[in-house]
């Protein structure tokens, strides 16, 4: 048994001042308010405990991305408090993407990410941000069901523009197989986009980016994926890709219980400036910014879920409130949209996937599944 104790603990929605938790091989053994109830084997008396982060939409990190080296990867967002979540792909040809899948996959069953997630190929060429356009195309059956063979049960989310031929057939056949269907890099119209998530589609994949712009008369996607109460919406909260009033309005209008936050991180997150390669396609980094060389379009981005965690408490005002919902959107949320229900809350039962932050909000210490890293 491990006991640690905390100036604060965010447990299941309240934050405990002080707080414990109490661990046991695994898994959460208890938690709860006050001193506990045995001398502590670590003490953080200025500091905050809080679930581990969940993020479901990333794509390397450490100079690599997910396909080429997932441990590396997954290590580096680790040490930033990341313990869940999912390997992001960008469109690849049809043997490099199978090939991509395989890999994945097996980092999968060994535990290093949670499961994968496809952001293309069944993109807009309109919207296609940082993918290669002349690898986009529109879902086949032949395609889909290879992919999900090769993924063996590992494909967790699928990111499609519903304005595509055979999108509505495609979204229909991964919802049934268990598969998160997400919008984006999509040009559709208000009502096509209501029609997707009616068939199914339950994600907004960074809302804003990389879709059709907010008209008063030709609305587009965002505000039927925002008003939607099934639909969960994706915001990297990283200074770069939002206005922090977009960021706002947006939890002020989803609520903290239908925003994810996400990195959507390249190779560049923990690294620096200099050049990378996303998908095959030049980004360079100047400034922590990455983009398409020579280019202004954004290419994902450098940040670590413990930046988009701090960034929220500090947009809402640092009090309680503030750090519940930061919890809930960089953890409990995606836990729970992806169906990850052993992490996401400090709970009893719960694995013990924990992050201690200090009274900046940067990681002190990190604990996946019972054992601190580093």
């Amino acid at each position: 048994m491990t006991v640690i104790a905390a100036g604060a603990v965010v447990a299941d929605g309240a934050v405990l001042r002080p707080g414990w938790v109490s661990v046991a091989g695994e898994r959460i053994a208890d938690c709860g308010s006050g001193p506990p109830p045995v001398r502590p084997d670590a003490e953080f008396d200025d500091c905050v405990l809080v679930p581990g982060f969940v993020d479901m939409h990333s794509h390397g990190g450490a100079g690599v991305s997910y396909a080429d080296d997932p441990d590396r990867a997954a290590a580096l967002h680790a040490s930033h408090g990341t313990t869940g979540g999912l390997a992001s792909l960008v469109t690849a040809a049809p043997e490099t993407l199978l090939a991509q899948v395989h890999t994945l996959a097996a980092a999968t069953r060994r535990g290093v990410v949670d499961g994968i997630h496809l952001e293309g190929p069944w993109l807009s060429r309109l919207h296609c941000g940082a993918h290669d356009s002349g690898a986009l195309r529109a879902p086949c059956d032949a395609e889909v069901d290879a992919l999900l063979v090769a993924g063996g049960g590992a494909i967790a989310m699928v990111t499609l523009a519903p304005e595509l031929p055979g999108a509505f057939p495609t979204i229909r056949r991964l919802v049934d197989a268990g598969i998160v269907v997400a919008i984006g890099h999509t040009d559709a119209s208000y009502e096509l986009t209501q029609r997707a998530v009616d068939a199914g589609a339950r994600v907004a994949t960074h809302l804003f980016n990389a879709m059709r712009a907010l008209h008063h008369r030709e609305p587009g996607p965002v505000p039927a994926l925002l008003s939607d109460p099934r639909v969960t919406v994706e915001l990297i909260a990283d200074g770069v890709h939002l206005h922090a009033g977009v960021i706002r309005h947006v939890i002020a209008t989803a609520g903290a219980d239908r925003v994810a936050l996400v990195t959507d991180a390249m190779a560049a997150a923990g690294v620096g400036d200099g050049v990378f390669t996303l998908g095959g396609l030049d980004v360079d980094v100047d400034d922590g910014v990455a983009r398409l060389h020579g280019t202004t379009t954004i290419a994902g981005s450098t940040a670590t879920m413990d930046r988009l965690f701090a960034t929220a408490v500090r947009l809402f005002g640092a009090d309680d409130a503030a750090l519940t919902d930061a919890v809930r959107m960089t953890s409990s949320t995606p836990a729970r949209l992806l169906g990850l229900t052993r992490v996401g809350v400090v709970a009893a039962g719960r694995d013990a996937d924990l992050v201690v932050l200090d009274r900046d909000w940067r990681v002190c210490r990190v604990m996946r599944r019972g054992a601190w890293l580093g």
